[in-house]
């Protein structure tokens, strides 16, 4: 099967997450389907077994395969995300014992809902955006249990500023060059802190303040800045900086699937109260059906590592990797009525490594699967069931539609509550 020679990345940016899915469906072949992007041939894959292939280092590196625009915005130039081997795995068991212990999600969790019912409060005589909302709190809260000592006015900024990294990194003109100016804002400042604790500069978290880890390092901050790498060498200050901002801007983004959950309780307000009857088990299930439904990451990209063989296709070394994510979630093979809002598809199991692939596939640990899934669960979870207690409503006539062409997407009104009743 040969590759065809017309690029699809302007399909791409014209037809956001219906591209790959769309794709797939016109291919009629069932298994990888060629494409060419940004100038390189590619490859879709699709369905558990492309999960668990393009979650093997053996068959996809990471190592030159984000394009540099998605660098300066989202992920930052030497993160995490784009290295393989021996690199990684030093660079992700950082992450894995900052973000995997229960001890540190409950602590979060615990400043998030601190924040939030404070928010609520202070917003019930007045209209508020919900998605601006959650995203000062997260960045507050982030803030906060990270160790990183800002006042509550600079984590407003930095919770623009991240969403500003989110919002322009799949698309051209202003949202990417705001991008990237927030990047850059946010990297300068944090590098400064990173060479301040390395320093010996003592340093506070705020209201709430940092939680504490066990071991040499106090804080979260700390642990970043003192990391080591594989070869026992510390990464520069801009690059701690870089993975500092890869804890904060993942737990801010959340707030994206906030305002997704406040539009599937606006959709189906029958659910509002078993939320408020819940023992967290249903919220639990709720917040993974709102990663399962509603459109995040479109899809994952990769290298191949060596010359291999899909499901009888080859694919040459060098290939652009696509593992469709907004397809995978829809597909009624692996989810029974997939365009239904069901959060009992979850009640009283947890989705396998290979089934919901929101924060990616495999094992978090060793692998490439994001490490703060457990923080973005359990957020959610706990962001989901104050929003079903919440006595606020959407404020009438608001365009509460979510638009597939722009990505990433959310409810083009921001979903905009009225004052308290």
């Amino acid at each position: 099967m040969s590759y065809p020679m017309i690029d699809s990345t302007l399909s791409l940016l014209a037809h956001g997450y219906a591209w790959l899915p769309d794709l797939r469906r016109r291919s009629r072949t069932g298994g990888p389907v060629r494409a060419r992007l940004m100038g390189r041939r590619a490859v879709v894959l699709h369905g558990p077994q492309a999960v668990e292939f393009f979650y093997d280092e053996q068959h996809v590196r990471r190592e030159g395969a984000l394009p540099g625009p998605v660098l300066d915005t989202l992920f930052g130039r030497g993160a995490v995300h784009t290295l393989d081997g021996a690199a990684h795995r030093a660079r992700k068991a950082m992450f894995v014992s900052l973000l995997m212990s229960a001890e540190g999600v409950a602590a979060l969790v615990e400043r998030v809902e601190s924040r939030w019912r404070s928010a609520v409060e202070d917003s019930r005589g007045r209209e508020a955006v919900l998605f601006d909302e959650a995203a000062t709190v997260l960045a507050e809260a982030v803030c906060d249990w990270v160790g990183l000592p800002v006042p509550e006015d600079a984590a407003r900024e930095i919770a623009e500023d991240c969403v500003a990294m989110v919002d322009g990194f799949a698309t051209a003109g202003p949202r990417h060059w705001k991008a990237r100016r927030a990047r850059e804002r946010q990297e300068q400042a944090l590098a400064r802190t990173i060479a301040d604790v390395r320093a010996g500069v003592p340093h506070l978290g705020g209201r709430d303040g940092a939680f504490t880890l066990p071991g040499p390092h106090r804080t979260v901050l700390e642990a970043v800045a003192d990391h080591r790498e594989a070869d026992g060498g510390m990464p520069g200050p801009r690059t701690a900086a870089v993975e500092l901002l890869n804890i904060i801007r993942p737990t801010v983004a959340v707030a994206w699937f906030a305002a997704f959950a406040a539009h599937a309780l606006h959709r189906n307000p029958a659910l509002r109260e078993r939320l408020r009857a819940d023992d967290g088990a249903y919220a639990r299930a709720f917040a993974h059906e709102v990663r399962r439904f509603y459109p995040f990451v479109p899809f994952l990209a990769g290298l191949a590592a060596g010359d291999l063989d899909f499901s009888g296709q080859p694919i040459p070394e060098g290939t652009l990797v696509l593992l469709d994510v907004y397809g995978h979630h829809h597909d009624p093979v692996l989810f029974e009525r997939p365009y239904r809002f069901e959060p009992e598809r979850f009640l009283g199991r947890e989705p396998g490594s290979a089934g919901l692939i929101a924060q990616g596939g495999g094992d978090p640990r060793t692998g490439h699967r994001c490490p703060g899934e457990d923080v973005a669960v359990a957020v959610l979870t706990a962001l989901s069931a104050a929003l079903g207690r919440l006595d606020r409503s959407p404020v009438p006539g608001q365009d509460l539609t979510i638009p597939l062409n722009r990505m990433p997407t959310r409810p083009r009104s921001g979903f905009v509550l009225g004052p308290a009743g």
